[in-house]
């Protein structure tokens, strides 16, 4: 069985066939996922599928594209949701310097907020970075993550990045990309990856592995990573489904 452990499901990109894409997902051996609400819209709709379906789980947080709408109160909003038994981590957050939508002091501001956050309420982080990889690092460490640990959502920077990570105990996943034949950092990181600290995800409906590439993802393909992900580590599927799935239903706390 595999986990998805970052996936958009709530996305209107499957808003005319969600029943069938979820039931795909079921019917590939995924069974268990982990929907990302992000911001004041997508947070409702992740907790509404959290509730509806026990096999997925839910992450709240404030992404660093939309630091800029986070209004004063909303922190408390994503502390009372964090009790709910469905809700497994904070994210994703962190900064994205490649979309110009959110001014960088903001962004480490509210990074910074959802950081304090997880330490306070034990919970663990969901990392959103681009090109932002030495930031992302000097604020993690400066914000005492280790605490809580998480996830660097897929993945994509270097090894030397990848070690500063995982010596703060954070676990990295690895989606779409390492299908592609022209990624060739994210498959070396891979490579050398602890397989304790590998878990694997689809980003649906973003990043769609090949050969779907250029059409819309969704969490059934979250096999086609772990393919890729056994190839590149030179074991079978089932070796790497059984130890992604376990290391994710670890890090999330669930039973």
């Amino acid at each position: 069985m595999l986990f998805d452990t970052h996936t958009h499901l709530d996305a209107p990109q499957f808003d005319e066939d969600r029943e069938e894409v979820i039931a795909r997902c079921i019917e590939g051996g995924v069974s268990k996922m982990v929907n990302v609400g992000f911001n004041r819209e997508t947070i409702p709709t992740t907790m509404a599928l959290a509730e509806k379906y026990d096999f997925i789980y839910a992450a709240v947080g404030w992404h660093p594209q939309d630091a800029i709408t986070m209004k004063e109160g909303d922190l408390e909003w994503i502390a009372s949701l964090c009790q709910h038994e469905k809700v497994v981590a904070i994210g994703e957050i962190g900064l994205d310097y490649y979309w110009d939508t959110s001014p960088k002091d903001i962004q480490h501001k509210v990074f910074r907020q959802q950081i304090g956050l997880a330490r306070e309420i034990k919970m663990p982080i969901v990392i959103h970075n681009r090109d932002a990889h030495e930031d992302v690092v000097r604020i993690l460490r400066e914000e005492k993550a280790h605490e809580v640990g998480g996830i660097m959502h897929s993945y994509s920077g270097s090894w030397e990045t990848a070690k500063m990570c995982l010596d703060m105990g954070f676990h990295l996943s690895f989606g779409g990309p390492i299908t592609f034949k022209n990624a060739k950092q994210p498959k070396e990181v891979l490579a050398q990856v602890p397989m304790d600290r590998l878990l694997i995800e689809t980003d649906s409906p973003y990043l769609t592995p090949h050969p779907y590439r250029g059409k819309r993802n969704e969490s059934a393909h979250v096999r086609l990573v772990a393919e890729a992900a056994a190839q590149i580590k030179g074991v079978d599927i089932e070796e790497i489904a059984r130890i992604t799935t376990r290391n994710a239903l670890d890090l999330f706390g669930i039973l």
